[in-house]
């Protein structure tokens, strides 16, 4: 899937590239504009996506790790007061 959508977004700038120098003139700059920002926009798009997404899994692998036991069952001790110097 997130091959496809790089793809994709490759796909519109060539396709821009094709139109500026099959079409020419002002038509063919304009054709090969709008298609680049359309493909490089998309892949800004899915690159932030994909870094939302990593953090995300990285955030649920840590809230299961925090939930998960730790093996057998440990005593705590309670937290000592400092000793006075003398």
């Amino acid at each position: 899937m997130r091959v496809r959508a790089f793809g994709a977004c490759a796909a519109l700038v060539v396709a821009g590239a094709v139109c500026a120098v099959a079409v020419g003139g002002l038509t063919g700059q304009v054709l090969l504009i709008g298609l680049a920002m359309a493909g490089f926009g998309g892949a800004l798009l899915l690159a932030f996506l994909e870094v939302g997404l990593s953090e995300d899994h990285e955030r649920e692998r840590e809230e299961r790790r925090r939930r998960a036991p730790d093996g057998p069952a440990r005593r705590r001790r309670p937290p000592r007061h400092p000793r006075r110097p003398g």
